[in-house]
């Protein structure tokens, strides 16, 4: 779509808003201002008699549409972030306005492009809007169906529940293991196939060990602590016994873990799940894993690229039953290739039969670097997609389910969303942490992204591993060296706050 701004230079607001609204565009800039047959959209920002107008034409073929919104000058008047973020909000609105006339159905979330609606409505609240204010600002000022509306107070509400929990000098740790069997046609994660890269599993586990011991050395003087481990991937249960073993059994020597209240692994491909591995997992106090479906349709596995069966699936979670291990999460996927309406609800009713946890209902994501985005053959309908989670909602909560986190991705079917749906009690802090930026999160491993977070601020410093084992491996004395950032920003942090 070529774009056109005029009296402003929010591009990024405009591609934003774009994207979800009409996902198949891409942004261009002409050198004059399009007029005829589109798709082309002119986004318009003046002033006049104390207020900002946006106005915005959109053609997709031959049709034209136009929407404004309006904003009075004097809410422009305080600090030029708050002001940049109104005038983007303005932005999106009208864009939206003039979209909606294009669209065949209303997108459930509005002119909201954030991928944390729950900490939109988290922060909010702490601004000292009541719950039913908070609402109208969704409905009135994003356009948010009521439906997701309420969705977005709820995860708010089981996120300001842990964050009451939390203290300045906590933080979670993150271990990357970016090795799976295979790798799925929906992924875009930078995770080596074992089968081809085994000779960098045990250099890998050699490098992170020392990243380990640097991170471990400075939190002490740091004044910090893990409150959760995540241990992530790809898919860490690729790793042999003795591996695992090796790995968790350094974390446990290395970090205070005195404060921990949860320790997850990431288990989830069913065909790397065995006995004797959760044995170890439960030895060294894990007592959260995943076991991930993503879909309980055998066709459905095979066009995923998934070497095992649903049979398998059901396997694998007796075993993590029968380990000991308190709280199992299952993920699954609405959205899949070759799946339908009615084998999502199959794999929804069959997950929930066997009573887990945590159920987290994923909207697929076409990703870049994935291969699905490539060949894009088989998928559902936007639609589709959208009955498919219309049926997961009412089916979890009547079963005492809530829904405890949420985050959106770009190029997600039907500009939809994730959810983490828990029972009672069994509200992943991890998972709320890191989407509502509540706290640093210390990430280890190639492709770990550490975000040191100052939550009274929202200032937050980031720290970014490579993204390849092998390009990791060769740097594992320059990031060693990085963690040292972590000790004059707490020592800032807990200063301020003592």
């Amino acid at each position: 779509m070529k774009l056109t701004l005029k009296g402003h230079s929010y591009r990024y607001a405009v591609e934003q808003i774009m994207l979800v609204l009409f996902p198949d565009q891409r942004p261009e800039y002409p050198e004059t201002e399009p007029t005829g047959e589109g798709p082309w959209a002119v986004s318009e920002l003046t002033y006049t008699d104390g207020t900002a107008h946006c106005d915005t034409a959109i053609c997709l073929t031959d049709r034209t549409v136009s929407g404004t919104a309006q904003l009075s000058e004097a809410a422009l008047t305080g600090e030029a972030l708050v002001r940049d973020r109104l005038l983007q909000r303005l932005i999106k609105q009208s864009f939206y306005l003039a979209a909606v006339q294009l669209l065949d159905k209303k997108p459930d979330w509005g002119a909201l492009t954030g991928i944390r609606p729950a900490k939109l409505a988290s922060k909010a609240l702490e601004e000292g809007l009541s719950e039913e204010e908070t609402e109208q600002r969704f409905l009135q000022e994003y356009f948010v169906s009521p439906q997701r509306t309420k969705l977005a107070l709820e995860a708010a509400r089981a996120g300001r529940e842990i964050q009451q929990s939390l203290h300045p000098e906590e933080l979670s740790l993150y271990v990357g293991i970016p090795f799976c069997p295979t790798r799925c046609a929906y992924c875009s994660f930078v995770s080596a196939d074992v089968q081809k890269a085994m000779k960098l599993v045990e250099p890998y586990l050699d490098a992170l060990d020392r990243e380990i011991d640097a991170a471990a050395e400075v939190l002490p003087r740091a004044g910090a602590a893990a409150r959760s481990v995540y241990i992530g991937g790809g898919t860490p249960t690729t790793l042999s016994p003795a591996q695992l073993d090796r790995l968790l059994g350094h974390i446990r020597r290395a970090f205070d873990l005195s404060r921990l209240s949860e320790w997850t692994v990431e288990a989830g491909r069913p065909d790397t799940i065995t006995a004797e591995k959760l044995a170890v997992l439960r030895q060294h106090g894990v007592d959260r894993v995943s076991v991930n479906p993503q879909t309980m349709e055998d066709e459905v596995l095979r066009a995923m690229g998934r070497e095992h069966t649903a049979a398998d699936i059901l396997r694998a979670y007796r075993l993590a039953r029968d380990s000991g291990i308190p709280a199992v999460n299952m993920d699954l996927i609405a959205g899949l290739p070759r799946d339908t309406v009615a084998g999502f609800r199959y794999s929804l009713d069959t997950v929930m039969d066997l009573e887990p946890e945590n159920i987290t209902v994923h909207t697929l994501a076409l990703k870049k670097g994935s291969r699905l985005i490539l060949e894009r053959q088989g998928l559902p309908t936007g639609e589709e997609t959208a009955q498919m989670l219309d049926y997961a909602w009412p089916r979890l909560a009547e079963a005492g389910y809530r829904p405890y986190y949420l985050y959106r991705q770009k190029y997600m079917s039907g500009a939809l969303e994730n959810i983490g749906w828990c029972k009672p009690g069994y509200e992943g802090l991890y998972n709320v942490c890191i989407m509502e930026e509540l706290h640093t999160i210390l990430a280890l491993g190639a492709g770990g992204s550490t975000k040191l977070t100052d939550p009274s601020t929202g200032k937050i410093v980031r720290m970014t591993n490579p993204k390849y084992p092998y390009e990791y491996i060769q740097r594992i004395e320059q990031l060693c060296g990085e963690k040292e950032q972590i000790v004059p920003f707490y020592q800032s942090l807990l200063h301020r706050e003592g």
